[in-house]
């Protein structure tokens, strides 16, 4: 029998909806008007809407090109060791102590969702000792929507804690740290290291202290999740303060690491895991695991991405290049919230907006409802999430105006 005769199939699947962001991006293409406005995208854009590749990368890409040495042979199974080296030093610190001590586990991933994925896996084969009963990782609400994904394809049950307090438009701190204290021993909780993602809303320093103390308190493992690390504040070190508080006080934790963002290296999935153990021993034993895990599900990981950012973390005069790309970059966010505010309180539309430069990073949770997102998008052409969540890399100095004005009419309208 021909395949085309067959009539049944084996497989009883049915068709998965639309990825939700992918969407709105496809009805954004797909829109004729000149006036349109994209705040959907999760990659910077530079101020004519373009992307942008940093200088700095431009530069080493023509210093390997020009490499005689370059070849396209598999790096180790954990990854190119310069790069994941000086990733664990750039995210916990040159002088951390668990680094002194190789405490800390390194392996190169497919970028941050890589990074979260090989994380997650590993916990649920080697879960805290801690832990009373079945793994459970929770995960703030609202969060990046790969969060839950990750961990219920590796069999972990995924809670949430308050994050959003949706009539401040700021932190829930008091849902937050209520959670913790209800939370089992041995829990696994998820943290936006910086740039919180969806909601661009950061815990202070004096909050992730509070957080911290709960935590040791109640013996629920820290599961950091830093994809913004120089690009929210333009600041490497101010960016990686709460890792580096926790790490302080001795806690054993896990951190997944992204340069799509900070690096603009969004294709090339440039990422890595740190897992950060009591001791060596340990330390070598959870290395030699995520290799296993690693080996069986993409054997080795890509090189380009990796020996670009390895580059430039090893120089130091293209370091400072990239410091400045960073500033650059987080400088532009940080003045299109400036502007969208003045603008908002200009024309005198409804509500409260020091949201918008209280918040920090690429996104911004602007207190839309879902009816006026629809509204936005039918009558402005105005593309963005259901739930308010705006890209402020979208936004620059040719749309601010009629971007600001489109919110003010379906505030007062819809």
């Amino acid at each position: 029998m021909s395949p085309s005769a067959l009539s049944s199939s084996v497989f009883n699947v049915t068709v998965a909806p639309p990825d939700a962001l992918f969407g709105v991006l496809a009805a954004y293409k797909a829109d004729p008007s000149s006036q349109k406005v994209d705040v959907s995208v999760g990659a910077y854009r530079d101020n004519s809407g373009k992307p942008w590749v940093l200088p700095v990368v431009k530069k080493v890409d023509a210093i390997l090109k020009d490499d005689p040495t370059l070849d396209h042979e598999y790096l180790p199974i954990t990854g190119l060791p310069e790069f994941t080296a000086q990733s664990a030093r750039l995210v916990l610190g040159a002088t951390a102590d668990a680094i002194k001590n190789n405490l800390v586990a390194s392996v190169q991933t497919i970028s941050g969702t890589g990074a979260n994925h090989l994380g997650a896996l590993f916990l649920s084969r080697h879960p805290p000792t801690t832990s009373a009963g079945p793994t459970t990782v929770y995960i703030s609400s609202p969060t990046w929507p790969n969060h839950k994904q990750i961990f219920t394809n590796v069999g972990i049950a995924v809670r949430e804690y308050p994050y959003f307090d949706p009539k401040t438009l700021g932190l829930d701190i008091n849902g937050f740290l209520g959670t913790l204290e209800s939370a089992e021993p041995g829990s696994i909780i998820l943290l936006h290291a910086c740039a919180h993602n969806p909601t661009g809303v950061d815990p202070t320093q004096d909050q992730w202290k509070q957080i911290a103390d709960v935590m040791i308190r109640k013996n629920l493992f820290p599961f950091f999740d830093c994809a913004y690390q120089g690009f929210a504040s333009g600041d490497l070190d101010r960016d990686a303060w709460a890792v580096r508080y926790f790490l302080s006080k001795g806690v054993e934790l896990l951190v997944c690491q992204s340069f799509a963002k900070n690096f603009g290296l969004y294709g090339e999935r440039a990422g890595a895991l740190h897992v950060i153990s009591a001791t060596k021993e340990i330390s070598i034993a959870v290395k030699s695991q995520l290799a296993v895990l690693q080996r069986s599900e993409i054997s080795n990981p890509p090189a380009y991405g990796a020996r670009i950012v390895a580059k430039v973390l090893n120089d130091p005069a293209l370091f400072e290049e990239w410091t400045n790309d960073l500033k650059r970059m987080s400088g532009r966010i940080q003045e299109m919230r400036k502007a969208l505010y003045d603008k908002l309180v200009e024309l005198g539309t409804p509500g409260t907006w020091n949201h918008i430069i209280d918040q920090i990073g690429m996104f911004s949770f602007t207190g839309l409802t879902p009816a006026q997102v629809g509204k936005i998008t039918k009558e402005y052409h105005v593309y963005l999430t259901s739930n308010g969540r705006i890209s402020m890399a979208g936004l620059n100095t040719n749309n601010i105006d009629y971007f600001a004005k489109a919110v003010d009419s379906v505030v007062r309208t819809a």
